[in-house]
């Protein structure tokens, strides 16, 4: 009985469970979580994994705000994955060879034969044998041995790294962080060379040097130069050494400095010019050449010197030099002096004065097509030169006996055919001291045109319209002197001028549909400022000028007309033109 009741019990408990497991609300519970979970997996989430927002259920103001600060997230987010990157290479590398090149893909390292070269950005790396290491980036230069060469190796390293370059005979350069080692190194900044037996370059283009020298001599072994224990250089600005001493002919001498520095600028600057000095018999003690240069920009500059003497000479010049680009360039120079020779009171004392003008200009050919102008001025008085100190050592200077010195300018109006020319002409003979000398020297001329063609014409032309004409004048102005009397010189009684003025007028007229009719008239007037007239002196027998100044004019015309046809007989041509000349006609007359 006790038996049969707990078997009843078991299958009691049985029943109620599976009924618990299957019923309606245990199933409704489990449908009900499980729609929770898939509603959780649905929500959006962002890159950073965080729970993105419903810009549905926001207003306007709310989404700009909301995609601002998304905005602004993930650009600091690809900051940091760039930051990461930096440290990598950021252009590819290329390199050649013009013998071979071996690659090792188990240790990751390039050989280069022959005259190697390798470029990366606007870093340049030739050398006749190169390997590089592709997985850390650094690359090895050096030379080989070569007793055909001067120093017995060939193709030793030579490294630019855009303006400055690097000769050496061992390198090692690092692309990603951009150093590198450098033995035995040679480089030029500005008017100076830089030598260093081992010399290390960092990120930032600084070179720092162990055991350097610094010289002006451009030779490979420089005869002077100061010997360095370590510097730092920085390309293009200056070089700051340490302790340093002078060596000439490889001797090195008991001049030391315990540190230094030279700069190195491209800008022009404006500076004190220091002076030289000495002594001259005649003129006694001098200070020479000292001044002031002005660099007054980029297209000019300006030098002033000056110079004294103990016995009262004195001078000065002023030199300037001017250039713009694809327009026009020269240089200007003056000088003047005054020299006093021995004692005042005495009668070997004199006192003279004497100057020199030069001045050359060049325009450039694309500059202005329809106007021009140059000039090359030589000018000096005939005492320059001998009381110039710097022509005492120049034979060529002394000994010169012309100068000559010229000035032109031309233009043109296209629109109405006339063309304006200037010339301006001096000879100078520095033994006589004479002087010739053209100023100015013009010339007008206008170009054939016809005064009385309609702009617009209509129909036929008309007989007059065939009438054309044109014009030439020349105007000149000269004198031969000596150099003494120029500026005393009187324009109208001393120098020779005069002006001419030239009008040819023409035609081409057909008479009868057979004759060709070609009438001219030319008119030339000339005008002076004296006149000169000659007589016979029955008493002396001789003949007598005088000149008379003021303005005169003489004047002439000549006038001529010409006729032509062709004659046929038969149908054969037996004259092919005839030409009748008519009415040549010529006349001049003086009026004052």
């Amino acid at each position: 009985m006790r038996r049969k009741s707990l078997i009843a019990l078991l299958l009691f408990v049985v029943v109620f469970v599976t009924a618990g497991v299957y019923s309606p609300l245990t199933q409704r519970n489990k449908t009900a979580k499980t729609a929770a979970q898939r509603q959780a997996d649905s929500i959006r989430r962002d890159s950073l994994a965080r729970l993105a927002n419903d810009t549905t259920r926001m207003d306007s103001l709310q989404r700009a705000i909301y995609r601002h600060n998304k905005h602004v997230d993930d650009s600091i987010r690809l900051d940091s994955i760039n930051r990461q990157k930096k440290n990598g290479i950021d252009a590819p590398v290329v390199y050649s060879g013009t013998d071979s090149l071996v690659y090792n893909a188990q240790s990751k390292m390039a050989y280069i034969y022959g005259t190697g070269k390798v470029k990366y950005e606007n870093m340049d790396l030739a050398s006749e044998r190169i390997r590089i290491n592709t997985d850390s980036s650094v690359v090895h230069a050096t030379g080989v041995a070569d007793s055909s060469e001067k120093d017995g190796i060939k193709g030793k390293p030579v490294f630019n790294m855009g303006s400055d370059k690097y000769t050496s005979d061992t390198m090692a350069f690092n692309f990603k962080s951009k150093r590198g080692l450098i033995k035995d190194v040679r480089t030029q900044q500005q008017e100076g060379y830089l030598y260093g037996e081992k010399a290390k370059r960092d990120a930032n283009g600084d070179v720092y040097l162990q055991h350097g020298r610094y010289t002006t001599c451009d030779k490979d072994c420089p005869d002077f130069y100061i010997a360095l224990s370590r510097a730092k250089v920085r390309p293009g600005k200056d070089v700051v050494f340490g302790p340093a001493y002078l060596v000439v002919a490889d001797v090195p001498l008991p001049l030391a400095i315990p540190y230094g520095f030279f700069p190195f600028t491209q800008k022009y600057s404006s500076g004190f010019i220091m002076p030289t000095y000495g002594d001259e018999s005649e003129r006694g003690f001098y200070l020479r050449d000292m001044g002031y240069y002005f660099a007054l920009g980029d297209k000019w500059d300006l030098k002033l010197l000056g110079e004294i003497y103990t016995k009262g000479s004195w001078g000065f010049s002023a030199a300037s030099n001017y250039r713009k680009r694809y327009r026009y360039n020269g240089s200007f120079y003056f000088s003047y002096q005054n020299t006093k020779t021995g004692d005042k009171g005495l009668p070997d004392y004199s006192s003279q004065t004497s100057f020199k003008l030069q001045w050359n200009h060049r325009q450039d050919p694309k500059a202005n097509p329809f106007s021009t102008l140059s000039g090359s001025v030589n000018f000096a008085s005939t005492s320059y030169e001998r009381n110039n100190l710097n022509s005492l050592y120049n034979p060529q200077a002394l000994t010169q006996s012309t100068r000559t010195s010229s000035v032109s300018w031309s233009t043109g109006f296209s629109s109405i055919g006339l063309t304006l020319s200037a010339t301006g002409n001096l000879s100078q003979n520095m033994r006589d001291s004479s002087i010739a000398l053209t100023l100015p020297d013009i010339n007008i001329s206008i170009a054939r045109f016809y005064p009385f063609k309609r702009k617009h014409a209509a129909g036929k032309e008309r007989w007059y319209e065939k009438i054309a004409m044109s014009y030439t004048g020349q105007l000149s102005n000269s004198i031969n002197t000596k150099e003494n009397r120029l500026m005393r010189s009187n324009l109208i009684k001393d120098w020779r001028n005069g002006m001419m003025h030239t009008v040819p007028i023409s035609g081409s007229f057909t008479l009868f549909n057979y004759l060709s009719l070609n009438p001219s008239f030319s008119f030339a007037d000339r005008m002076y400022t004296n006149k000169v007239t000659r007589s016979w002196d029955v008493a002396r027998q001789t003949e007598v000028n005088d000149t008379t100044y003021g303005f005169h004019n003489v004047y002439d015309w000549r006038m001529s007309v010409s006729a032509n046809t062709k004659l046929y007989a038969s149908g054969h041509l037996v004259a092919n033109s005839l030409a009748i000349r008519l009415w040549p006609f010529a006349t001049s007359s003086l009026h004052k």
